[in-house]
């Protein structure tokens, strides 16, 4: 159970407490400590996933806990980033990608229950939309809360929306393929 790639998603839950320490704490450059906290937890989110298929570790404790460190990664990033910038520009990409997260996540829980979990499983759209989004909150970490750089701020900001847009894109992905078995019950 604790193997190798379960050890590094832990590890990224351990690091979301420390991500928010970091952001707020009251040293000159704390948003690029935090920037640097998150980036190395969005790597381990890639690294875990590519050592449990290439060491054969995958395991049912990894498929479950996985998804779960990155939606609490990421929303925690989100709601930290809206509490440092409460404007509009922002909290709607919040909005839609906390409530996608929450849609999906009890889809895929029904389809289990309904024996038909495959037909939500992770998509291309999923893993471009996670690259977008961890690129994006990285950018506006380090931006944020005082703009360091404008560019980290406006490259963020696009690539925020357009994981905004992969976010809704690859979410009614998943509600087609899952349709038919919506409207049969």
């Amino acid at each position: 159970m604790l193997t190798l790639p379960n050890i590094l998603t832990l590890f990224r839950i351990v690091m979301i407490p420390c991500f928010v320490v970091c952001f707020y704490l009251p040293l000159r450059h704390a948003e690029l400590i935090a920037g640097a906290v998150f980036g190395l937890a969005a790597v381990t989110d890639w690294l875990d996933g590519y050592l449990a298929r290439r060491l054969g570790q995958s395991s049912k404790f990894g498929a479950f806990l996985d998804p779960v460190a990155d939606k609490l990664m990421v929303a925690v990033v989100l709601v930290v980033l809206l509490q440092a910038r409460p404007e509009l520009w922002l909290a709607l990409p919040v909005a839609v990608i906390i409530g996608r997260e929450i849609t999906v996540s009890a889809l895929r829980e029904w389809m289990a229950e309904i024996g038909s979990r495959r037909k939500v499983a992770v998509s291309w759209l999923g893993k471009v939309k996670t690259v977008l989004q961890m690129v994006a909150l990285v950018l506006l970490v380090i931006g944020s809360p005082a703009p360091l750089d404008w560019w980290f701020n406006a490259l963020g900001v696009v690539l925020l929306y357009a994981a905004t847009v992969m976010t809704l894109w690859s979410m009614l992905d998943y509600l087609r393929l899952a349709w038919p078995d919506l409207v049969d019950s």
